[in-house]
């Protein structure tokens, strides 16, 4: 009956230790808990005679609640309990101080694994809205001033045409500027330069593969790759031979690799022609570049970069203290209470070594990891000076089972703790011990296993959950980069492009027809008002398009450009995120036309065909026998936004003729 009462006792104590464990007691925590267990704990102790042990367990919980000034007064009492009754008073001590500690240890290690996986998300929000205002704060102090001062002068420039010069001068300034800006946010990842090559190439009938095999974001690495496949890539159309081309990247050991494959190349000397000013800027930058023809007759291009410090330096440092530190001193209470069961003599110091050797073993692997296979050495460390040195050996079992745990697969693991168990019975056995003792030390092997498994574990848990925020933070910061490149190229470029080109025309009128002149100032002061709008879009804002007000400034823009401009719109009202991407399609089509080629007439239809709406912008500038250019951001910018509402970008030059055409669902 007492054994009984004295073992529902000890259940309720250790199933009120749930309250630390489970999450979503979390509020429940207290000093009430620690109370009821120790009432628990203290009453089948003393009036049941439950071991000692058991307040191991309520110390804990004083530590998680208030700290040692509170635990330690219960390893006091258990040590004088166990005075009392006459048994070992030191190896009470030092387990209940153990329990306690390990008890501490696995809770506070949970709460940190539930506390960096709730953080991820805020922290990767933080990060974007961090990089939104740098961005912000940076282009408002260049391009923003900039603007203001086009604004200021547009007005100015309305009573006093002549000024307008100096508007012009401020525009060209700032419309560099833009697209310099835009240049660096990009230069932080491959991705863009891979989509706008791929863009080219579909354009002029090259089949082409792209195969991503590194982890975003890059840093310089990514800038410095991009240049070498925009100039490859500029090679494989300027050739104009090529039938398939492969793009790929991959990463090893902190190195980044680039592979451009294409057959439209005949010699090495041919293939090389271009790549002389990439190759010496990646060589410069410590990276290799090599070219050639390949047994296939295909030609590589191929370049590496160190991608510098892409990891997250092992934020999880905390969490791995306090699992070494608990291990620590799991390790060295489990050699005192060895020593203690070691009568003193010529065997004593060998033990001592014994126990040190394996403790440092243990925690240098727990630190820093040890070769595959290393555990071999710990098995034999763990069995073979048990005949020397008897019982006081066989505990050091449970090491090397949470040793097992942990390296190796759970298929491989579980059998060998078993067989590590059963090797401590045998031992125990042969050893003359009773069934109580041996059953004592079976379980204890798979408790101080489970031990050492949950500190290494969780601590490592932590770590990696919080590298994984720290990741998905970067690249936030990085998307940040490349929306804010993608508004800065599509959105302030155009309008600025326009802003200039009606500068120049004004200046030229502002001598002959001072009235035409004043109505394109007046055309530059709008755009002014609504580069600033596009500016607080590159800036985190929302972007103001409407694709009935583009069709309308295309007209203005083609029209003060001297193109003949054919407007068919068929299309009926169209929601925000669909009206907003297409105005963008159309801005950087009017800016191709008019920075790209020398077009006379220029068509822009829009019709819906079903749920499908299509804009279609063709120019008659194209000339058949200019060379091709290198790729840049616009095609791939407009292509990750059409993507992004399941919509596709086809560009289709041919004889004269260009045609860019976007297709999205409504």
């Amino acid at each position: 009956m007492q054994a009984g009462v004295a073992a529902v006792l000890a259940a309720l104590a250790l199933a009120l230790h749930l309250v630390w464990v489970v999450p979503r007691t979390r509020r429940w925590r207290g000093g009430w808990v620690v109370l009821a267990q120790g009432l628990l704990a203290y009453s089948g102790v003393l009036a049941f005679g439950t071991s000692v042990g058991l307040l191991g367990v309520v110390a804990g919980s004083a530590l998680l609640a208030g700290g040692a000034p509170i635990a330690m007064p219960v390893v006091v009492s258990a040590a004088a309990i166990e005075a009392l009754r006459g048994g070992a008073t030191a190896d009470v001590t030092i387990t209940c101080l153990l329990t306690g500690l390990v008890v501490y240890g696995l809770v506070r290690l949970a709460d940190r694994v539930d506390d960096a996986a709730a953080a991820r998300l805020p922290l990767t929000m933080a990060a974007a809205a961090r990089e939104r205002l740098r961005i912000a704060a940076e282009l408002n102090r260049g391009l923003g001033d900039g603007l203001a001062v086009i604004l200021r002068g547009g007005r100015r420039a309305l009573r006093h045409p002549e000024e307008i010069g100096e508007v012009l001068d401020v525009a060209r300034t700032s419309l560099n500027n833009a697209r310099a800006a835009a240049v660096d946010l990009r230069s932080m990842s491959l991705a863009p330069e891979a989509s706008a090559a791929r863009a080219l190439l579909d354009a002029a009938g090259v089949e082409v593969e792209v195969r991503t095999g590194h982890s975003e974001p890059l840093g310089p690495a990514g800038a410095l790759l991009a240049t070498v496949l925009r100039e490859a890539v500029t090679d494989v159309v300027r050739v104009d031979s090529a039938k398939s081309c492969l793009i790929e990247t991959s990463e090893d050991a902190g190195v980044v690799r680039l592979r451009v494959v294409n057959d439209g190349v005949r010699t090495a000397v041919q293939g090389e022609e271009g790549l002389a000013r990439a190759a010496e800027r990646v060589r410069q930058a410590g990276g290799t570049f090599t070219t050639g023809l390949g047994d296939d007759g295909r030609f590589l291009v191929e370049a590496t970069a160190d991608a510098g410090e892409r990891a997250v330096g092992l934020p999880g440092q905390a969490a791995y203290r306090l699992s070494v530190t608990l291990l620590a001193a799991v390790l060295a209470g489990f050699s005192v209470k060895g020593l203690l069961l070691i009568p003193w003599g010529p065997l004593w110091p060998l033990a001592l070594g014994g126990f040190v050797l394996a403790s440092v073993l243990q925690l240098l692997w727990a630190s820093k990891g040890w070769p595959k296979g290393w555990w071999l050495l710990l098995a034999v460390l763990s069995f073979a000076p048990v005949p020397l040195f008897g019982k006081a050996w066989l505990g050091l079992a449970g090491f090397l089972a949470g040793t097992l745990l942990v390296a190796l697969p759970r298929r491989a693991a579980v059998p060998l703790v078993a067989a590590t168990m059963a090797g401590v019975g045998a031992g125990a056995h042969l050893l003359g011990l009773g069934p109580a003792a041996l059953v004592n030390y079976v379980i204890s092997t798979l408790v101080t296993g489970l031990v050492v498994y949950g500190l290494v574990m969780l601590a490592r848990l932590v770590r990696d959950l919080r590298a994984a925020g720290e990741e998905l933070a970067r690249a936030a910061a990085v998307q940040e980069r490349l929306r804010a490149a993608r508004d800065l190229h599509d959105l302030l470029g155009h309008s600025l492009a326009a802003i200039l080109l009606k500068c120049e025309l004004a200046r030229r009128l502002a001598a002959v027809d001072a009235g035409r002149a004043r109505a394109e100032i007046a055309d530059v002061a709008a755009m002014a008002e609504q580069a600033a709008a596009d500016l607080r879009a590159a800036t985190g804002g929302e972007a103001e398009l409407s694709l009935d007000g583009e069709l309308r400034s295309a007209q203005s823009v083609l029209t003060a450009a001297g193109v003949d401009v054919e407007t068919d719109a068929r299309h009926t009202a169209l929601d925000g995120p669909v009206s907003a991407v297409l105005s963008t399609v159309l801005r950087e089509a009017v800016t191709n036309v008019l920075r790209h080629s020398a077009a006379t007439r220029c068509v822009i239809v829009t019709e819906q065909d079903g749920d499908t709406v299509r804009l279609r912008v063709e120019n008659d500038g194209r000339d058949p026998r200019a060379p091709r250019t290198a790729p840049g951001a616009g095609i791939g910018n407009l292509t990750t936004r059409l993507a992004a509402l399941g919509g596709t970008l086809t560009a289709s030059p041919s004889e004269n003729h260009y045609r860019l055409e976007a297709r999205i669902p409504r």
